[in-house]
């Protein structure tokens, strides 16, 4: 590569670092014209350009050099250029942490100290200046446990220099370029955490969108793939039942209407997250669901009475998988079990069908294995090795159980430690 293109390659990138700076501090001002809280709160110089105007502090030593009160100034001018030019491609290479923390960056961080060595001791006076802006570009450089060991290093080196030229008042050159060397490091880093924070803020509120959304996704899924079931089943129902019986196929007319309007229902609720699938409720429309599609239900539960939260994690487990027995396994029995005891819970939902869907789990069951994942807890699905197909779901031990409240039972009867069994034919 001949030096043309890369100086070509060098100027095109500045200005490109420039373009976007410059977009950066329009979209700043148009926040604050705006009123918005992250315009007050910046993150920092964006770049390199917030650090050029430092440059005057060598004002004095290139003043002395014009008026030619400066002994050997081609030394110096030439001096002077190479020390101006690295510290523009540090302080825009400060801004890139790949750049800032290549072999180039170091190896003129090292030329920028040999010349300020060099000019100081050589000039002394306005001269000695550079040390607090050499200082300025290893502080724009140099983070975390080195920066100390090397800012007192820079500092006493300073101080021993001006000293030898100026006497005590060297000194002040030494604080000066540790200040310039810690301040410049202590703001270029907590603007970089700033700007790190506002990205991690970013990133959260990404993920929570989309966890949403896909919450979303997931209980419309079991909301309208189990009520649409039921509507389908009993319309063949009715269908079949009108040539021989009106009022059966009304009555079969009547619970889809029934069915629909609590469907509506159910999805407002789902819509602003409030809906609670309490396990009772899903165990009586999984039995419906059945019924309606002529499957034998056996419902067994037992144990003390479960928490809000598992109640509404099994819920979805008893309505997806009741509505994939209705779809798919062409089943002729289906058995519901839900035992709990003092440390976890288990549901068990296994058909005698065909065993459809253990290869390839739908995106119901999928979902649901996720939050029960999240839960604690895990779920199982698979064909049974003497036919049909097995769902099974558990969870621990939930810590916002109700001790107090009932056990949810399949029947009028009133609530039992023991297992019970109702047939539904």
């Amino acid at each position: 590569m001949s030096w043309k293109h890369r100086v070509t390659c060098r100027m095109h990138g500045l200005r490109a670092r420039r373009a976007d700076w410059r977009k950066q501090k329009a979209d700043w001002r148009e926040r604050k014209r705006a009123g918005e809280e992250d315009a007050l709160v910046q993150s920092g110089p964006p770049n390199g350009f917030a650090l050029l105007p430092w440059l005057l502090m060598g004002l004095g030593a290139f003043s002395h050099l014009l008026q030619g009160k400066t002994p050997n100034p081609w030394i110096g001018g030439i001096g002077l250029f190479v020390f101006n030019s690295l510290y523009i491609g540090v302080a825009f290479r400060a801004f890139d942490k790949r750049a800032r923390e290549s072999r180039a960056t170091l190896v003129a961080l090292l030329v920028m100290g040999a010349l300020t060595v060099g000019l100081a001791a050589g000039y002394g006076g306005n001269w000695l200046m550079y040390f607090p802006l050499f200082g300025l570009a290893v502080g724009a450089v140099v983070r975390g446990r080195h920066l100390g060991p090397v800012a007192l290093a820079l500092s006493a080196l300073a101080g021993t220099v001006a000293g030898l030229r100026e006497g005590w008042d060297g000194i002040n050159i030494a604080y000066g370029t540790f200040l310039s060397t810690m301040v410049t490091a202590a703001i270029l880093s907590l603007s970089e955490a700033v700007r790190d924070l506002r990205a991690a803020r970013e990133e959260l509120a990404r993920r929570a969108v989309a966890e949403e959304r896909l919450r979303f996704s997931r209980d419309l899924h079991d909301l309208l793939g189990h009520t649409l079931s039921l509507i389908v089943v009993k319309s063949e129902a009715a269908r079949r039942l009108a040539p021989r019986s009106m009022d059966a196929a009304l009555a079969q007319i009547t619970d889809i209407e029934s069915v629909g309007r609590q469907a509506l229902t159910e999805i407002r609720e789902a819509v602003t997250g409030y809906r609670d699938a309490a396990l009772a409720a899903e165990l009586d429309r999984a039995r419906e669901l059945l019924d309606a599609a002529g499957v034998e239900a056996v419902v067994r539960q037992s144990g003390p009475p479960l928490g809000p939260r598992s109640e509404a994690l099994l819920g979805w487990v008893v309505r997806e998988a009741a509505t994939n027995v209705v779809r798919h396994a062409r089943a002729g029995r289906c058995e519901i079990e839900v035992a709990a005891t003092s440390e976890q819970t288990r549901l068990t939902i296994t058909d005698d069908g065909r065993g459809v869907g253990s290869t390839t789990p739908g995106s119901g069951l999928k979902g649901l294995a996720e939050r029960i994942t999240a839960a604690g807890g895990a779920l199982e699905s698979g064909p049974e090795p003497r036919g049909g197909f097995r769902v099974t779901a558990v969870l621990p031990l939930a810590e916002d159980r109700d001790t107090g409240a009932p056990t949810h039972v399949t029947d009028a009867a009133p609530a039992r430690a023991d297992a019970h069994e109702e047939r539904v034919r």
